[in-house]
C-alpha cells in the first residue's frame, strides 16, 4: 500500500512540475534566458529525484530493478544512492552500462530515457513557439502589460467582457 501511494505521488508531483512549466506566466515566456535554463534544470533534477526515489521504492518491496544487485545486499543509503545515479545516467540518455535494468525496470528505464530526450526538444519548441507568439502580442513584458491594457480600454471606450 505504501509503495502505490508513495509512487502515484511521486508521479504526481513529477507531472505537476511538467505541467506547471508548460502553464506559467506568459510575461517571462518568449525568450531565452537564464530563468529558462533555470527552469529546465529544475525539471530535470526533479525528473532525476523522482525516478530515483521510484526505483528505491520499488527497491524496497523487492522487485529487483538493477542487475549485479546494485538495489540489494547494501545500506539504505547506499541503495538510494545507486538509484537516484541509475536515475541520473539514465535521464541524461548517457547509460554508462555499469548498471544494467532487469525485467519491469527497463521499460521504467526506458520510459525514463524518453523523457529525458524529449524535454530539451519540448523546452526548444516552448521558447521558440513563445517568441513567435509574443512578437504579435501587445503585452511585451509583465510592466507594460497595464499600460497597453489602459490603451485598450480608452479605444474601445470601456470595460468588455
Amino acid at each position: 500500500m505504501v509503495v502505490w501511494v508513495s509512487s502515484i505521488l511521486i508521479f504526481y508531483l513529477m507531472g505537476i512540475s511538467i505541467y506547471t512549466y508548460f502553464r506559467r506566466k506568459d510575461y517571462i515566456r518568449g525568450k531565452f534566458s537564464f530563468e529558462h535554463f533555470y527552469i529546465l534544470v529544475t525539471l530535470y533534477f526533479i525528473v532525476m529525484l523522482g525516478f530515483g526515489l521510484f526505483y528505491f521504492v520499488l527497491s524496497q518491496t523487492g522487485i529487483t530493478l538493477l542487475d549485479e544487485g546494485y538495489l540489494k545486499d547494501v545500506s539504505q543509503l547506499e541503495r538510494l544512492g545507486h538509484a537516484v545515479y541509475f536515475s541520473g545516467v539514465t535521464l541524461m540518455t548517457v547509460g554508462y552500462g555499469d548498471i544494467t535494468p532487469i525485467g519491469i525496470g527497463k521499460f521504467i528505464a526506458l520510459v525514463e530515457a524518453m523523457l529525458g530526450y524529449l524535454l530539451p526538444a519540448a523546452f526548444f519548441v516552448q521558447v521558440m513557439f513563445d517568441s513567435r507568439v509574443n512578437r504579435d502580442s501587445p503585452y511585451r513584458n509583465e510592466k507594460e502589460a497595464p499600460k497597453v491594457e489602459q490603451r485598450l480600454k480608452s479605444r474601445r471606450g470601456g470595460f468588455h467582457k
